[in-house]
């Protein structure tokens, strides 16, 4: 048995038409949803990768901030601090070098 086109009427073309359609333009819709999930999966991704690589590195920083503060308390430095270091001491300013001005 042949099929014969010209026997359907118009108006179940166009309804079989208008389904066929509205299927493409459905899976037109569901393939740009998947493709949008997928992006927001990516940069949700790569948004917490970089933070947790900033997060890493400024903890590893001020872990080296810390550390490198202990070692330079711990460390003693020979003779009286400022007056061996800085130079003579003022009587009149206590611990501070004694500031000489050209003008003065």
């Amino acid at each position: 048995m042949q099929f014969d086109p010209s026997a359907v009427e118009t108006g179940t073309m166009v309804f079989l038409g208008t389904l066929l359609f509205a299927l493409v333009i459905g899976l037109f819709i569901l393939a740009a949803a998947f493709a949008a999930l997928a992006l927001l999966g990516v940069g949700r991704v790569a948004w917490f990768v970089a933070a947790s690589v900033l997060l890493g590195l400024v903890q590893g920083i001020n872990s080296l901030w810390d550390r490198l503060l202990h070692h330079a308390a711990a460390v003693e430095l020979p003779g009286d601090f400022p007056a061996d270091l800085l130079g003579q001491p003022s009587p009149s300013t206590g611990t501070y070098p004694r500031v000489v001005l050209r003008d003065s």
